[in-house]
């Protein structure tokens, strides 16, 4: 019998990377909002549910459109030719839309709790929803922020290509990439969340930051200083991805041997 599946078409994929990275943010933006402002869990749930959460978005979208869930690598996929352009600024909207989309139902569900501890809808619960230098507390700059996003997403393409090149035999199976992928968010959150709260994607930011504005987060483009902010999560990222998917290729992919045949 002949096989007549097709390849998903660009809408299909359009639509996986919106649900992927709607549940990616459903329980990153979730699990913050329930910790600053329910007060249940503290940083190690925060990190274990943003993982997590990347992990079960991967899941989701990775057998249509490769689960980018993130402009910062389908940027750098694109820069490297590893995806075709066209599919950039699509795939980039997709991503953004189901972050938008998430974080509505992060505020709805919470408008309670967030009206409660933060009623002026201030810096003080901001954060739930987009990140600020130094988590809105520490004496982080701006371009501090955006030398951590740089290296921070750098960091993350770098080990996305490993876990994925298809001639590293050492990288995990198929259907475990995901988990680890959702660990590699983890360890990024536990070591590189002081400075700028860990965004490392655009689209995980620039979402949730339009959805808290229009619900009553006046100040939400800003930092704690007053400074126009949202460009460092979006600049930093893009920056980063590309850096780190380059210096994979150069340092590590183009010695990878080619897997042997077998007869």
């Amino acid at each position: 019998m002949t096989d007549t599946a097709k390849s998903p078409s660009l809408l299909g994929e359009l639509l996986a990377e919106f649900a992927g990275t709607m549940i990616l943010i459903l329980f990153g933006v979730g699990v913050v909002a329930q910790v600053v402002a329910g007060q249940i869990g503290d940083h190690d749930s925060i990190a274990w549910s943003w993982g997590l959460g990347v992990t079960l978005g991967v899941y989701v979208a990775a057998r249509i459109s490769g689960a980018h869930l993130n402009p910062a690598v389908t940027f750098a996929l694109a820069v490297f030719g590893d995806v075709p352009w066209r599919k950039v600024l699509p795939y980039s909207l997709a991503q953004t839309a189901g972050a938008f989309v998430a974080a509505l139902l992060v505020r709805w569900n919470y408008s309670e709790v967030l009206a409660s501890v933060d009623p002026g809808h201030t810096v003080k619960t901001q954060g739930v929803f987009s990140t600020l230098p130094g988590n809105g507390t520490l004496p982080v700059s701006d371009l501090g922020a955006l030398r951590d996003q740089i290296i921070g997403t750098a960091i993350l393409l770098f080990v996305i290509a490993a876990l994925t090149n298809l001639r590293n035999t050492e990288a995990p199976g198929a259907n475990m990439t995901p988990l680890v992928i959702g660990l590699l968010v983890v360890a990024i959150g536990m070591a590189w969340g002081t400075d700028a709260g860990y965004a490392i994607n655009p689209a995980r930011d620039f979402g949730p930051r339009l959805a808290s504005f229009i619900t009553g987060y006046d100040t939400a483009w800003l930092d704690q200083y007053g400074n126009v902010y949202f460009w460092v999560p979006i600049v930093g990222p893009l920056i980063g991805g590309v850096l780190g998917l380059g210096l994979y290729k150069l340092l590590v992919g183009r010695y990878m041997p080619a897997p042997e045949k077998t007869p």
